[in-house]
C-alpha cells in the first residue's frame, strides 16, 4: 500500500466547508464550487447551452475505456471507506477491494495490455 487511500483527499477541510455553506446559506457559484471540492468541473457555456452534456460525454468516454471491475472497486472503496469512519477502517476497506481486483481476467489483461504495449480488451469479469 502506498499509504495514501482513495478516500484520503475526501477528509481535509469537507466538514468545516460544508458547515460554512450550510449554516450561513451562502451561494457557490461554478469557479468556487470547483475550487472547493464541490463539483468536479467548471465549464463556459457553448453557442448550443449544452457544456456541461458535452463535458459530462467527454468524461464518460474516457471511463468507457476502463476496466469495469476496477471501477467499481474503486467506487466501493472510496464510498465505503469514507463511511467507515477512522482513516485505518477505509484502509480495511481499499484493501478488501484490492483484493476484489486480484482474481479477475480483467486485471490480467490490463497487465497483458500493458506489458503488450496496446488497450486493454475488458469484459467485466
Amino acid at each position: 500500500s502506498s499509504g495514501i487511500n482513495a478516500e484520503w483527499p475526501l477528509r481535509p477541510g469537507g466538514v468545516s466547508k460544508a458547515k460554512e455553506l450550510i449554516f450561513t446559506g451562502r451561494n457557490v457559484m461554478g469557479e468556487e464550487a470547483e475550487k472547493i471540492g464541490l463539483v468536479n468541473c467548471c465549464v463556459e457555456q457553448n453557442e448550443e447551452g449544452n457544456a456541461a452534456f458535452v463535458k459530462a460525454m467527454e468524461m464518460a468516454s474516457v471511463l468507457q475505456e476502463r476496466g469495469p471491475v476496477a471501477l467499481r472497486m474503486a467506487k466501493k472503496s472510496i464510498t465505503e471507506g469514507f463511511e467507515a469512519g477512522p482513516i485505518r477502517a477505509g484502509l480495511d476497506v481499499e484493501h478488501e477491494c484490492y483484493l476484489g481486483v486480484i482474481p479477475t481476467t480483467d486485471r490480467i489483461e490490463a497487465l497483458m495490455a500493458f506489458k503488450e504495449k496496446r488497450k486493454p480488451n475488458f469484459k467485466g469479469e
